[in-house]
């Protein structure tokens, strides 16, 4: 029996409202992480953190959130994906009020532990939704909206986040979530309905869950830590709370080994639960679908050099621009106008020309931007000069961020869809920490080799006190720079060499999508169906 017209034109309105709201909760999750990179210096002076405690504001929860996507996932698809990102948005509304009013280290820590949890709910909950509830030229639609926010938010964040820092209190960074929320809530409760599983099965995977857990949190750790604490043998000190590493092999191949021992035990558990027809956190025959697992592959490569480089140009903007933190903020403004602006056409292209082919045009713009980038980064560059390449990288991830998750998720059964969203999301967020941990090695590689060659040049600097410039310049990731400032020769070095450091991590990126790209031709050409 068909619906009559204008009940299903209310729901198709009512479906795209959902949308709105769907996307403003991706919007809160992408610029959380971005305004609170901007706020920390702030919070360091207002509670006297130590660089330990400042480290842990945003690893911890990057870790928690890495390590819990596809295990909520899966929760989303057996519990309810609208009740799980309802239950998300409250922990992440509740533990950001809790970050705002934070009187010490430890406490604003614990809530950004907490804010993990709540945004791991939230972010694969919201693809598998549009999965769930959108199907053909809507679906691609939908992706593309999605995509776009990502982009768009991640460079909008930093503006924002300069804004409140600087107008406000860096309070707001956590407290600005709160009203955000709050409409969220509301927003998906009228608008969103509910979806599941519903295959009958009873019980739970705990076992795969805590093994899924400690792998890929274990793994986002190594990747993000090997630059602080060593690749291999330890070069800072490891503590947590009154505890300390005391062991000369760094924590980092320690952990790296443990999750390889994790996450090789998830597999053959999920197997032999598989074979037994109990419930698996993941179904590994999702991977016999060639476009999920030949999308995920391309998706691991493209997160390399997609979102990494962004950590470099903030700092390249403060510390050898000397942008303020809103200034930086407008300046990547054309990456999130780009951004915005390809959603308005990637899904009539996806539908003419199909959805790989816009894929690989999104990517091909942002090797060309970003190419662009790197080679016009320098000590000195004028603030006009980066836009139009800027704009090309935004329209690139626009295009291509929202399409290959569309090619990822085209054919995983909609009552997997929470499994198929967390596994992609997990597979972007190891990329992204592996694309920072070799970008950044190659960033702050390049800023040290050149600069200990440029002051080896210089007269009167022994080879202790250049060792000690160049240390410090890279231990505080370009901050040193402001404080050699009476001594104008070596800060103008130290510029130099960072703008080095930061065009070959733009050009390492660029080499990533490259490889991205090739691996984007095994998607096939599927056009968007009607």
């Amino acid at each position: 029996m068909t619906a009559p017209p204008e009940t299903a034109e209310a729901k198709g309105r009512a479906r795209w409202a959902g949308l709105a709201f769907i996307a403003l909760a991706v919007a809160m999750i992408i610029s959380s992480t971005t305004i609170t990179n901007v706020a920390v210096p702030q919070i360091i002076g207002d509670l006297g953190l130590s660089s330990t405690d400042a480290q842990w504001i945003q690893e911890s929860y990057a870790l928690v959130f890495a390590a819990l996507l596809l295990t909520f996932g899966r929760l989303a698809d057996r519990l309810g994906r609208r009740r799980l990102l309802l239950t998300g948005v409250t922990l992440f509304a509740l533990t950001s009020l809790l970050a705002s009013a934070s009187v010490s280290g430890p406490m604003l820590v614990g809530s950004r532990i907490l804010q993990g949890v709540g945004g791991a709910m939230i972010f694969p909950t919201t693809l598998s939704l549009l999965n769930a509830g959108f199907r053909g030229r809507d679906r691609a639609t939908a992706f593309a909206v999605w995509g776009a926010t990502i982009g768009g938010m991640a460079a909008l964040g930093p503006l924002v986040g300069g804004w409140l820092t600087t107008d406000l209190s860096w309070r707001w960074a956590f407290g600005i979530n709160i009203p955000v929320a709050v409409a969220v809530l509301a927003g998906v409760l009228v608008f969103v309905p509910e979806s599941r599983e519903s295959d009958g099965q009873r019980g739970a995977d705990l076992g795969g869950a805590v093994l899924s857990t400690l792998g890929f949190g274990l793994l986002v750790f190594g990747l993000v830590e090997g630059r602080v604490y060593g690749w291999w043998r330890s070069v800072e000190p490891f503590t947590v709370g009154g505890w300390r590493w005391p062991f000369a092999l760094s924590p980092v191949p320690v952990a790296f080994a443990a999750s390889a021992l994790a996450l090789t035990t998830f597999v053959l558990v999920e197997r032999g639960r598989a074979r037994r027809g109990r419930v698996a956190l993941l179904d590994l025959s999702l991977l016999s679908i060639t476009s999920f697992r030949n999308g995920n592959i391309a998706a691991l490569i493209v997160s390399l050099g997609e979102f990494g480089v962004l950590f470099a140009l903030p700092l390249w903007m403060q510390f050898v621009l000397g942008y303020s933190p809103l200034q930086t903020g407008v300046a990547l403004l054309p990456l999130a106008v780009g951004s915005f602006a390809a959603s308005a056409f990637a899904s009539p292209l996806s539908r003419a020309r199909g959805a790989a082919f816009v894929v690989r045009l999104g990517l091909a713009l942002e090797i060309a931007g970003i190419a662009g980038l790197g080679l016009v980064i320098s000590a000195d560059t004028p603030w006009a000069l980066p836009v139009p390449f800027l704009f090309c990288y935004g329209m690139g991830i626009g295009l291509a961020t929202a399409q290959l998750t569309g090619v990822v998720l085209a054919e995983v059964p909609v009552e997997r869809s929470g499994q198929g969203s967390g596994t992609q999301s997990t597979v972007r967020q190891i990329g992204s920490a592996l694309g920072i941990a070799v970008l950044g090695t190659l960033l702050f590689g390049g800023l040290s080799a050149d600069l200990d060659h440029r002051l080896s040049q210089a007269d009167g600097i022994d080879p202790v006190r250049r060792e000690q410039i160049v240390t410090a310049v890279q231990s505080s990731a370009g901050g040193a720079i402001a404080g050699l400032s009476r001594m104008p020769g070596v800060a103008e070095a130290a510029k130099e060499s960072f703008a080095v450091g930061t065009r070959y991590a733009a050009f390492g990126a660029a080499g990533f999508l490259a490889v991205g790209l090739l691996a984007s031709l095994s998607l096939g050409a599927r056009r968007t169906e009607e």
